[in-house]
């Protein structure tokens, strides 16, 4: 009986030990004061610029009226509306949006190409489209055939290869951090409008852990997640699995979508989308849009729907001045085939980059992230306004103010940055209320020259050279660096 005593005991003893040991290890716990305290990676909040790529089924019609969501076809369909009906009608027949999978081909994606042209834009990191609202997905799921009684995968059906797999492979050849998105729901899955409980569970629960052990992504980026409240999605319970115990615990990034009322209140990084007036002061935030009104491509839009290369330079510099990131959509058709407007734009924000990406990689918001000038602030944002950041840059309605600095700065090497979007005539510029101590060096990054500057009061005035267009060579806005200057509390 001594015996069985002491080897009961000694059970006992393992037991409370490895109980302790895994409550010591699981740092975070399945509630959102536990799992808010997490913090962002900082590979994230140094890169600033990211990729986002919209591309399944949808793209086959890529189409939709101006102003809203190609993405959206197949609801647009279900829910009678009357222009994508038409267009269905008239391009594709009876065929239901279903059998559409048959045009997606992709047969001419080229994910090598792709990696090497998101690189040249400066980005840091890409969000695919592993899986829209639609629940098709750009992986192998054996979850979206079983459950919607037919092939509904990029592998099974279409193209019949792992498009997803394939762009991570190529990502990985190059400094851009692998990403995807993930819609919780998907619209008319027939598991989820029957039993929504079992849906989670037995479809969305095994591919997003799939996804993240077979993938192993840098970014998680869910979405359809206002359709029920983060209890149904179990939330909590997931990202406390994927913080604690998946292969990417140290370095996932996650965003706020994750069950009704979660946005913008809990969760990794704020994501507002065509909301270029929200600000975050206090929390890792990205805006996403795309080059034009919609993410998924839409054959409807013309080259005038699509923001110039200097509205989206300014965007990105407006983001990052006030500490968020960007997150910019291309929507390749259903060839696989970017199109060369938006491979243009990238490039073209890539030239500005080479030039000036020290402005933005690792920099933090300073005490001031703009400059305005004299006249009315109270711009209304509407995604209608293609290129607002013109307007309040250097295309003013009358009366009213523009941004004439954005400001960043970059810790480490404790130098801040003026970016203008304007090139003064008089080769001046003024910088409100800075005063430097004398021998502060000022440089030109388009130049790389030394500027000279002087005080008058409380301003500091740099006087810029001549502009000559084959010296500088970025001209959709412009940097000067202030060595060692601009240490703040932040």
């Amino acid at each position: 009986m001594k015996i069985k005593a002491s080897v009961f005991f000694k059970i006992l003893c393992i037991l409370i030990c490895l109980s302790i040991s895994a409550n010591t290890f699981a740092q975070y716990k399945p509630k959102w004061q536990s799992l808010d305290t997490r913090p962002v990676p900082k590979w994230y909040t140094n890169a600033k610029f990211g990729i986002f790529i919209h591309w399944g089924v949808y793209s086959v019609p890529g189409y939709s009226k101006k102003g809203s969501y190609a993405e959206w076809y197949q609801n647009g369909l279900v829910k009678g509306d009357s222009e994508r009906v038409k267009y269905q009608k008239e391009n594709f027949g009876n065929r239901t949006y279903y059998d559409l999978v048959n045009n997606f081909k992709a047969e001419l994606f080229n994910p090598d190409a792709w990696a090497q042209l998101i690189e040249k834009s400066g980005a840091k990191y890409v969000v695919l489209t592993s899986k829209h609202h639609d629940g098709f997905c750009l992986w192998p799921s054996k979850e979206a055939d079983r459950d919607w009684g037919f092939p509904w995968n990029a592998v099974s059906a279409g193209p019949h290869r792992d498009l997803l797999g394939d762009l991570f492979k190529a990502i990985r050849k190059t400094s851009v951090h692998p990403g995807m998105y993930y819609s919780l729901y998907e619209w008319y899955n027939p598991l989820w409008l029957s039993d929504r409980n079992k849906y989670v569970s037995e479809h969305m629960w095994p591919q997003m852990k799939e996804l993240i052990n077979n993938y192993k992504p840098d970014v998680l980026w869910t979405d359809g997640e206002w359709d029920a409240p983060d209890s149904i999605w179990k939330s909590q319970e997931f990202l406390a699995w994927l913080y604690d115990d998946s292969p990417v615990k140290n370095t996932i990034v996650t965003n706020d979508r994750w069950g009704s009322g979660v946005r913008f209140h809990h969760g990794g990084v704020y994501t507002p989308e065509y909301q270029p007036d929200l600000d975050f002061k206090d929390h890792p935030w990205e805006e996403s849009r795309g080059m034009g009104a919609s993410y998924g491509y839409n054959r409807a839009e013309d080259a005038w729907d699509y923001n110039s290369a200097q509205s989206l330079v300014l965007q990105l510099i407006d983001k990052v001045s006030r500490g968020g990131n960007f997150l910019l959509d291309i929507g390749p058709d259903a060839h696989g085939k970017i199109p060369p407007i938006m491979q243009e734009r990238l490039l073209q924000i890539g030239d500005w980059m080479n030039i000036n990406s020290e402005a933005i990689y690792n920099t933090v918001r300073w005490k001031e992230s703009s400059q305005w000038s004299a006249g009315n602030r109270n711009y209304k944002a509407k995604r209608s306004d293609n290129d607002l950041l013109l307007k309040i840059t250097v295309d003013p309605d009358p009366g009213y103010a523009v941004k004439e600095i954005f400001y960043t700065y970059n810790p480490t090497s404790n130098s801040l940055y003026a970016i203008f979007p304007k090139y003064p005539d008089d080769k001046k510029i003024v910088l409100k209320n800075i005063k430097l101590p004398k021998g502060t060096i000022i440089n030109f990054l388009s130049t790389k020259e030394n500027l000279l500057w002087h005080q008058e009061g409380n301003n500091l005035i740099v006087s810029l050279p001549d502009y000559d267009p084959n010296k500088i060579k970025a001209p959709y806005a412009y940097v000067i660096k202030i060595l060692d200057y601009g240490k703040f509390e932040h």
